[in-house]
């Protein structure tokens, strides 16, 4: 079947297709009014050496970057995203989605602090709130383990929390996968009425109906025919006669 062919069954059976396609567009209104858009902020954090690693360098902290610094930034983002630091957040008022994460691609202790929701407003506020809930769980992480002021590990904002993002590519999909759906079914039943109707059409003996006659069964012979019987097996002779006489009438 090609596409003219297509063409031809789609506008034959249109009144098939037209409320399947009618079908559709409510389906993607439905999903385009109850997924609602979801917005995110982000923002970035690095941890910094103590005070006392970094009297070498003139107190400048980003002078003095150790290997374990990014061993503690992927210890605490798992620290923040653990089920007890869910708990606290949302009740200090978190709301959203939230994630603590090592940023990609960082050439140091780099943490990105992103919040996912409906609200941007409660998005950003989350936000915040996640940026300086970080930094204090990182000093009762070490406060915990008995570490002196001097020598704890500190955390700078390096960019805050930035206005809330339209996040569009879920609704996107599912708009895309409603739309391709109904289509698919629609064309499945234009289809499928098509070939009811051929099947139904297609030519063939017709059943009589109960008060038509049937058909008349074979006659047997009349009584008044007194023909005999031929013989399937009987065989036929043939008289071949010899040269001779062909010459005599040719002669005559």
């Amino acid at each position: 079947m090609d596409l003219a062919e297509i063409w031809r069954v789609m506008r034959r059976r249109w009144y098939v297709l037209l409320p399947g396609l009618l079908l559709t567009a409510a389906l993607i209104t439905g999903v385009y009014l109850l997924v609602p858009v979801e917005y995110r902020s982000q923002s970035t954090v690095t941890l910094l050496n103590s005070k006392k690693a970094t009297v070498a360098f003139d107190g400048n902290p980003f002078l003095s970057t150790q290997a374990s610094l990014t061993g503690m930034a992927d210890g605490l983002a798992r620290n923040l995203n653990s089920d007890d630091s869910k708990a606290d957040l949302k009740a200090q008022g978190l709301t959203g989605v939230y994630e603590a994460k090592i940023a990609d691609n960082a050439q140091g202790p780099f943490m990105w602090l992103s919040v996912t929701g409906t609200d941007p407003a409660a998005v950003l506020q989350s936000d915040k709130l996640f940026t300086a809930y970080a930094e204090k769980r990182l000093l009762e992480f070490q406060a915990q383990q008995s570490v002196t002021p001097e020598a704890m590990i500190r955390m700078a904002t390096i960019v805050p929390p930035q206005k809330p993002e339209a996040q569009t590519k879920t609704r996107l999909q599912y708009l895309v996968m409603a739309a391709a759906l109904g289509f698919v079914l629609s064309l499945v039943a234009t289809f499928f009425v098509e070939a009811r109707r051929r099947k139904a059409d297609k030519p063939g003996r017709r059943k009589p109906l109960p008060s038509e006659p049937g058909p008349p069964e074979n006659p047997g012979p009349a009584p008044d025919d007194h023909t005999d019987p031929v013989d399937p097996t009987a065989t036929m002779a043939l008289k071949v006669l010899p040269p001779s006489a062909f010459r005599s009438k040719a002669s005559k």
